[in-house]
């Protein structure tokens, strides 16, 4: 049955445009970290995004120049990360010294106490400083000046068909300079406003992200958040993101308006992805009411499963987080020591988490990330037939 999915397009009412514009057999877009993630993905017929701004551009390139040597002739995205507002903005962003130069001491001490009251050992070497330990603190290179290095490296790679933005509007060099190259912009949203801006930037693409997706949400959920979105921007396709993994839920987005669906969450658990063990093995065994929204890795609201680590941000008691970079900075050492630790320190396991999505619910064993895409196209197509089924019942005799 999957061989023949596989094999046959995807059926109406999927429109055949999304594919088209990103030259990928199935409307699923998947984010992730990971270059095996997003190869694994782009070849088993959907379009993979690499989340550009966790690394420099020289790293980034040579990401990038492994995953064109696996997809064969298919194209794929680049996720970077320009956040409207931030801490240093108005300077270009910030430096590691610069950002260290911000923290408040009684963060500092906060940090300091956490750790050993969980007793987490310290970092070989006894370093001190390790700004590129944790995505939070990656988002130092979240300006404009370190926009335009990695969108330069993106546009070294032809299989490079898209440039998504979060966090903000697409600015206007980012929109000038990827369509200059034939590219395609994608702007993630969380609020009918946001999109209705993104439309104004003129990007192709709009995402619109529920309050149920990992990583950084709006609080409006996916169900609702969707046809408005439809609704704000068309004619410009729309991917829904937040809560979904399987093909019924690809069928229920695409139900709403939406051309495809944007999925981060479900890779987490693939057996491509690079997330910890330990955070691998909490999220096989955690439901849907075991995540939050924190600022406790990053300085805004960022989904991420519940542990020591949210809980001790959350108590009132103590500091609250830092604004967007500098928690990420401030805490960048700490998530490497508690990373680097959680397989054997009792206190480290408590505290490790990671971002994800409500749908860690489904989320109950590790597949290949090519089996995640055979079960949504199959799942979807299931779901189709079922609905039509019900449709001729209640059109039949007697209706």
């Amino acid at each position: 049955m999957v061989d023949r999915i596989c094999e046959a397009p995807v059926p109406p009412p999927v429109s055949p445009r999304l594919t088209e514009m990103l030259g990928a057999q199935y409307p699923i877009v998947a984010f992730s970290h990971c270059r095996d993630v997003v190869a694994a993905v782009t070849r088993a017929g959907g379009f993979g995004v690499l989340g550009a701004v966790a690394f420099p551009p020289e790293i980034l390139d040579r990401e990038l120049t492994w995953i064109d040597g696996e997809v064969g002739d298919r194209a794929y995205g680049v996720d970077i990360l320009l956040p409207a507002a931030y801490e240093g903005r108005e300077r270009g962003g910030l430096d590691v010294g610069s950002a260290t130069g911000l923290l408040p001491e009684e963060h500092r001490a906060f940090v300091r106490d956490l750790l050993e009251r969980y007793g987490v050992p310290p970092l070989p070497g006894g370093g001190t400083n390790h700004p590129g330990a944790h995505p939070g603190a990656t988002l130092l290179r979240a300006s404009e000046r370190g926009g335009r290095d990695l969108v330069d490296v993106a546009l070294g790679h032809p299989k490079v068909r898209l440039v998504a933005n979060a966090l903000g509007p697409a600015p206007d060099w980012l929109v000038e300079t990827a369509h200059g190259r034939g590219l395609l912009v994608a702007g993630l949203v969380g609020t009918v406003e946001h999109a209705r801006r993104q439309r104004v930037a003129g990007v192709d693409v709009v995402v619109a992200q529920g309050y149920e997706a990992g990583g950084h949400t709006g609080t409006v959920s996916t169900m609702v958040l969707v046809p408005q979105v439809v609704d704000a921007v068309a004619p410009v396709p729309v991917l829904a993101a937040g809560g979904i993994a399987d093909g019924r839920q690809v069928a229920a987005a695409l139900a709403l308006g939406a051309k495809g669906v944007w999925c981060g969450s479900v890779w987490l658990t693939t057996r491509e992805a690079e997330t910890h063990p330990v955070v691998v093995e909490k999220m096989l065994a955690a439901d849907s009411t075991q995540t939050v929204r924190s600022r406790s890795l990053t300085g805004k609201p960022a989904r991420q499963l519940e542990s020591a680590w949210t809980r001790e941000w959350d108590d009132s008691s103590h500091p609250d987080p830092l604004p967007l970079p500098l928690q990420g900075v401030l805490v960048a050492e700490a998530q490497a020591r508690i990373g680097r630790s959680a397989a054997t320190t009792p206190g480290s396991r408590e505290l490790v988490n990671y971002f994800v999505g409500q749908v860690v619910g489904q989320m109950d064993a590790v597949r290949p990330a090519r089996q995640v895409v055979q079960d949504m196209v199959e799942g979807y197509v299931d779901t189709i037939a079922e609905l039509a089924r019900a449709v001729e019942e209640e059109d039949g005799p007697g209706a």
